[in-house]
């Protein structure tokens, strides 16, 4: 996928500000790396998740731990946190008169005692392993560790399903022009009920300017070594993935495909897998078109758009189709999406690029851990086709991989929690307990 750089990132990018024209005057800005939208939406995504707000740190992943979680600080006598050495530098700036205050506090409390020792600080790798270094030029992370909630951990040990949670990390992989703020809703449901979360989002540039062995898959990197260090820290540590659209997807494969390459014996501690909004088994011009442009139009795209359907639609399982006018894109979407799909049709039969996503793709139909799989899908999904999706879940159980599904019926691509949260944390709760986590089952 060598060449993908140079024939991917210029046809895009003149295929995008061809539409955008067209489109409104508004959309050039979506392409300034230092636009007032920008930051204006990463200061909204910051207020959302004031814990983090105030530790923001451009050389180290732990400085974005929900560090005000530990205000409570009970709980984490139970917990391994993967957080390496903190820079004396920073605790000179606070203040001597809360530093005396602090050492009291520490010196004399036997649960911060216990937490030094439990987290183990002293065998913890060089700070180095877990930092990544953000170039100046990018607005957020790339990835971040939340913490469980203080209150969901059973600091007795008597609990065995609170014990595993905390021992359970879910990674969460966002959809192409994900960022931190949209995955922040789904990482608190998680630490909400007592799992660790990471969310991961790769900037938009990085997907256009793709290369084998570039930027993206450094970034890959980074991230799966971190988490080979963290499990590796004791026995009972386990992952759980929840990939979104295909780039997170794909992004799994690729971990996947580094696990099995840097030590296999680790796939074992990955105990289930939720797959939302994907995925398309084989690279289709058509859906990679209608994903980069619901990526660059956003609210605007049709891709955005649900269909509203009846009860009785909704309880017949109907493909919505019957007695629903569906919407059509605008002109200019449609100019768009027809140049970005004749693009793919060039990119995607390119030697490299179709090796490459065919090793990815081939790993994630014949490949993927013997864990549980649950599917999350909409018939509405104008990027997915709900028929790939369910193409796809029936060759996993032929495959004797035990998977579980749940068709939205008319919700938006990747828009199934924000549309109907009880139905998604539902079926989340029923996943968690029945396949990957049975002693929660027991004790509820």
């Amino acid at each position: 996928m060598g060449t993908m750089s140079g024939m991917l990132q210029r046809p895009v990018l003149a295929a995008a500000a061809l539409a955008a024209a067209s489109v409104s005057t508004d959309l050039p800005r979506k392409f300034q790396h230092s636009g007032s939208s920008d930051r204006a939406s990463s200061t909204e995504g910051l207020s959302s998740s004031g814990h983090d707000s105030e530790f923001l740190s451009e050389s180290s992943w732990a400085s974005h731990i929900s560090v005000s979680r530990l205000a409570d600080l009970s709980f984490v006598a139970r917990i391994q946190v993967p957080i390496p050495n903190v820079n004396s530098n920073m605790i000179t700036n606070i203040g001597s008169k809360f530093v005396r205050d602090f050492h009291s506090s520490f010196t004399s409390s036997p649960a911060l005692v216990n937490l030094y020792q439990s987290a183990e600080l002293a065998n913890v790798p060089k700070p180095r392993a877990y930092t990544h270094s953000i170039p100046k030029t990018r607005k957020e992370d790339l990835y971040r560790w939340h913490l469980p909630r203080p209150s969901t951990v059973d600091v007795t040990g008597d609990s065995e399903c609170s014990s595993a949670k905390s021992r359970t990390v879910v990674v969460l992989l966002g959809w192409l022009g994900a960022k931190q703020k949209h995955l922040n809703r789904y990482a608190e449901w998680y630490t909400s009920n007592g799992f660790h979360a990471i969310t991961f989002t790769f900037p938009m540039s990085e997907i256009i300017s793709y290369q084998v062995g570039g930027k993206a898959e450094q970034d890959v990197d980074l991230l799966v070594n971190h988490l080979a260090n963290w499990l590796e820290e004791e026995q009972g540590k386990n992952i759980v993935f929840h990939t979104f659209s295909n780039t997170g997807w794909l992004t799994y494969g690729v971990m996947l495909e580094k696990f099995h390459k840097q030590d296999p014996s680790l796939l074992g501690r990955i105990k289930g897998c939720v797959v939302d909004s994907a995925p398309v088994a084989a690279p289709d011009p058509q859906v990679w078109a209608s994903g980069f442009s619901a990526a660059l139009l956003k609210k605007q795209s049709i891709a955005a758009k649900g269909h509203s359907t009846s009860e009785d639609t909704r309880r017949e399982g109907s493909v919505f189709a019957k007695g629903v006018a569906e919407q059509k894109p605008a002109v200019t979407e449609a100019a768009l999406l027809l140049v970005l799909e004749k693009l793919f049709g060039v990119v995607l039969n390119l030697p490299t690029v179709h090796r490459r996503l065919s090793d990815v793709l081939g790993l994630l139909s014949s490949r993927q851990p013997r864990c549980p799989q649950l599917y999350i899908y909409s018939s509405a999904d104008r990027v997915i086709p709900a028929s790939s999706v369910e193409s796809f879940i029936e060759e996993q159980r032929k495959s004797g991989h035990e998977v579980r599904a749940c068709n939205f019926i008319s919700t938006p691509h990747v828009d199934h929690f924000r549309n109907d949260p009880q139905l998604y944390t539902s079926q989340l709760t029923e996943f968690f307990e029945d396949c990957v986590l049975k002693c929660c089952k027991k004790s509820s």
